[in-house]
């Protein structure tokens, strides 16, 4: 059976689309994943050019708004910011809630190559947190 992946941040601009993108790839056939906000924004550029610098395509992402997701039924809700944790809908029972306090690469100032630096330092750290989660979701929850 098909598991559901939700991963958020606030604007579901960078680092919820990256772990859409990341968890997709590492999941394979067995998850339906997908990425919202609690206030949409916009797919950052930076976000996209580091994530095809790996091979995954997410320049046909858009940004949605986590009410889109709002009461149906999600195996688990990871949240990759400590606003989007906080301002969370409640599903319903039975998702599993995990919490990656990550880094927001949007709010890095600087160069061009300061900016994609910062960017795929946190792609980085998402694609770790990913793997560890598909050896092991329990302890990923945890």
């Amino acid at each position: 059976m098909t598991k559901k992946i939700l991963v958020l941040c606030t604007g579901n601009s960078a680092r919820s689309q990256m772990g859409e993108g990341l968890f997709r790839t590492e999941g394979g056939a067995g998850f339906q994943v997908f990425s919202a906000g609690t206030k949409a924004s916009s797919v950052r550029p930076e976000a996209i050019a580091v994530m095809k610098e790996i091979g995954i395509d997410i320049s046909g992402h858009r940004s949605k708004s986590v009410d889109q997701f709002s009461g149906q039924s999600i195996d688990y809700v990871v949240t990759v910011c400590d606003s989007a944790r906080d301002n969370c809908p409640v599903f319903p029972a039975g998702s599993a809630r995990i919490h990656w306090s990550i880094e927001d690469p949007a709010a890095v100032q600087g160069s061009e190559q300061e900016r994609l630096a910062a960017f795929r330092r946190i792609r980085d750290q998402i694609h770790e947190r990913v793997k560890a989660f598909f050896r092991d979701p329990v302890a990923a929850a945890r």
